[in-house]
């Protein structure tokens, strides 16, 4: 089935949410946004593609990674209700791919299984072409049954658009690239080792630019680093947790995300199924947990944060859902403000 629903012509924020097929989920789901109260209604669905778990928006072409052992990404145009394919699935020559980002006219995939990050330049259509680098990552950690090789988990461009970054869990390291806008050629720069054994996850950077936050999955802390644009070097300053002390676990962070403003930054944490609230240091070098609330359900996989910044929203794969919450201006606390059905929901976009 390529997709349901009938409206055509929408308009205003919509939210996208990717699923994994494989554990139940409808594939990619499109809803509709009440900014005002951050209610999400969903309009359509599509499951043409395989385990669409990670989505990014170009306009109204939708990507999606197809996270399996070919590994693929998807296009879907999303101007009517329901994400409609566009043309068949492309290969990215790497396997599990767990992330994706737009940069410099290329889509960027992380491929966790194969520990690479591929980049496909883009049609004049929005959709990708075939792969022109793929960039295997090297190394391991100490965690045996999760470090025996690398793992890129996340790729992304820095707020400059001078490199790509990727954050690898197999070998507790970000690398930092450069990419030829003209070629889609990556080459490694540099990279950026932290403390072994944490499985760095994904990263968030301040809206200054000039300071990263990275989630470590193995440990549940958050590494605070100093980035040099200039240079293109991401510097480790310290560690703060992300669960109260005397937390027993296990704690399996996922995502980070920043406020616009840069006073506050929020991590979701599988296991102990909650929201981290921290605070930033007036120059965004210092973090602080000051609160964790449930996340409204089990497992969250996502955070998100409307383009409003009033509402967070977490995907909670294994209770199937994805909730929001409305979010104090004041101290950065979340409140639950609803819910809706998304099996094996793993990603929230908006657009």
């Amino acid at each position: 089935m390529g997709g349901t629903g009938t409206d055509q012509g929408r308009s205003g924020v919509r939210a996208y949410i990717g699923s994994f097929t494989s554990a139940g989920g409808r594939g990619v789901l499109a809803a509709d946004v009440d900014e005002a109260t951050g209610a999400l209604t969903v309009t359509g669905a599509g499951d043409a593609v395989a385990d669409p778990s990670f989505l990014a928006l170009a306009g109204p072409v939708l990507h999606a990674v197809s996270e399996t052992d070919t590994g693929a990404v998807a296009a879907f145009d999303v101007t009517g209700p329901a994400p409609r394919p566009l043309g068949a699935p492309v290969p990215v020559d790497g396997a599990g791919p767990t992330h994706l980002a737009l940069a410099a006219g290329h889509l960027l995939t992380a491929n966790y299984t194969s520990g690479s990050v591929t980049a496909l330049p883009l049609a004049e259509d929005g959709t990708a072409r075939p792969a022109t680098t793929v960039l295997r990552h090297e190394g391991g950690g100490p965690v045996a049954d999760r470090q025996s090789g690398p793992h890129a988990h996340q790729v992304l461009p820095d707020p400059s658009g001078d490199w790509v970054v990727s954050v690898d869990l197999g070998t507790d390291s970000v690398r930092i690239c450069a990419l030829d806008p003209a070629t889609g050629r990556l080459t490694l720069h540099g990279e950026t080792a932290l403390r072994p054994g944490t499985g760095p996850r994904h990263l968030a950077f301040h809206p200054a630019g000039t300071h990263a936050y990275v989630l470590n999955e193995l440990e549940p802390t958050l590494t605070v680093c100093r980035w040099n644009a200039a240079q293109g070097v991401l510097e480790p300053l310290g560690e703060t947790p992300v669960v109260p002390e005397g937390t027993t676990g296990p704690s399996y962070p996922s995502e980070v995300v920043v406020s616009p403003d840069g006073r506050f930054l929020w991590a979701a944490v599988r296991g102990d199924d909650t929201l981290a609230v921290l605070a930033l240091g007036a120059d965004g070098a210092e973090a602080r947990l000051v609160a964790t609330v449930p996340c409204g359900g089990t497992w969250p996989r996502d955070l998100t944060l409307a383009p409003s910044g009033r509402h967070l929203y977490a995907a909670n794969e294994r209770s199937g859902d994805v909730t929001w919450f409305a979010l104090d201006p004041e101290t950065g606390i979340p409140t639950r403000a609803g819910a809706i059905e998304a099996p094996a929901a793993s990603c929230v976009v908006f657009g």
